[in-house]
């Protein structure tokens, strides 16, 4: 269900403030082109939507520069009994704990179920930390430095109730400091992965969990190839080397390119700008 539903509908938000304001992690710092970084996102639509993906937008609020960074406010999932859920994320940063509010509301207002956590002294950084495996069989979840261990284990007691298990996937390389920085799963059977950013009992269990795993090079993690969108047979991507290219004909998936080279002023990139709602 999961992965049908998760090739409908994303949830973006205009970067109309967005800006890098507060150094949180070792890719920030340099100043960013605010017309570019409009054209780069409006490109990220197009690319969505030319790939049949519905957009719908949340709207920016002033003073949250990193509210466009769409995947991390909630992890977003279905439940035959329950329906369409979310679960609320509690951000590492003071700074970006304020954006959560507004998009509790869109989410309450379309629907969703709201499983609150009692994260109080833990952090989980939605899906960001948060994915879904395609067949919907788990989720893997990740710790080290914006989730705590303890949020991945309080969230992981709350998906068991549903039905869910949850894998505990440890990072070791602050570069790589999302989970969606250095595993994507393409299908069922495969995902590009960065090894290098897992602790050794992590990557054991990854690569027990998939039939395929395409390693990419550390280059290429930091230059966010893990960060891609898997839309209806297309990979978008910010670049595409000759390995990556070669996995994609492999698992069947079209390259598609949209720059994103002002939003990796702040560390993200594609993947980090939506989040799949329907």
């Amino acid at each position: 269900m999961i992965e049908a539903m998760m090739n409908k509908t994303v949830l973006m938000c205009p970067p109309t403030f967005f800006d890098v304001r507060e150094i949180k992690n070792p890719h920030m710092g340099r100043p960013v082109d605010y017309v570019l970084a409009r054209q780069q996102w409006d490109n990220l639509r197009r690319a969505l939507e030319t790939a049949g993906v519905k957009v719908v937008t949340l709207d920016p609020v002033q003073g949250l520069e990193d509210m466009v960074f769409a995947a991390n406010q909630a992890f977003v999932g279905w439940q035959e009994k329950l329906g369409k859920f979310i679960v609320p994320s509690r951000m590492r940063y003071p700074s970006r704990q304020k954006e959560v509010p507004h998009y509790m509301e869109w989410f309450r207002s379309h629907g969703y179920k709201v499983i609150e956590l009692d994260l109080k002294g833990e952090f989980l950084e939605g899906h960001g930390d948060l994915l879904w495996h395609p067949d919907h069989s788990r989720i893997w979840a990740a710790y080290g430095f914006r989730s705590t261990q303890g949020g991945v284990e309080k969230f992981a007691r709350a998906m068991k109730e549903l039905g869910f298990a949850v894998v505990p996937l440890h990072l070791v390389d602050d570069h790589c400091y999302h989970l969606d920085t250095c595993l994507n799963p393409l299908n069922a059977e495969a995902a590009l992965i960065y090894p290098g950013a897992f602790a050794a009992e992590s990557l054991a269990a990854l690569r027990e969990g998939w039939k395929r795993l395409h390693e990419l090079s550390r280059e290429e993690a930091v230059q966010f190839i893990a960060n891609g969108i898997v839309a209806n047979g297309r990979y978008i991507t910010p670049r595409l080397t000759p390995n990556l290219e070669k996995v994609l004909a492999q698992e069947g998936l079209e390259p598609v390119r949209v720059e994103t080279s002002e939003f990796e002023k702040s560390g993200g990139s594609v993947f980090c700008m939506k989040t799949f709602v329907e």
